[in-house]
């Protein structure tokens, strides 16, 4: 799943269009499209993803011993 694909299920799931979703995190709908047709979305975009829609974000690293290296708004 791209990560385009996984914003579309989540505005879904959230009941809120791409676009309100876009002008929630200060861009134009038609700029936050074309970021996701080219899969250039940021992670700092990810994580204004997060906070406008009061949800949690991670990214994670699992190393083999069981660690992790987080990013996140946690």
């Amino acid at each position: 799943m791209t990560t385009a694909d996984m914003i579309k299920q989540l505005c879904e799931q959230m009941n809120i269009s791409v676009a309100e979703l876009a002008r929630r995190i200060g861009q134009t709908p038609q700029n936050f499209y074309k970021k996701l047709k080219r899969e250039t979305v940021t992670l700092d975009e990810l994580k204004a993803i997060a906070d406008a829609l009061d949800i949690k974000f991670e990214q994670v690293f699992i190393l083999p011993d069981g660690n992790e290296i987080k990013t996140g708004n946690e």
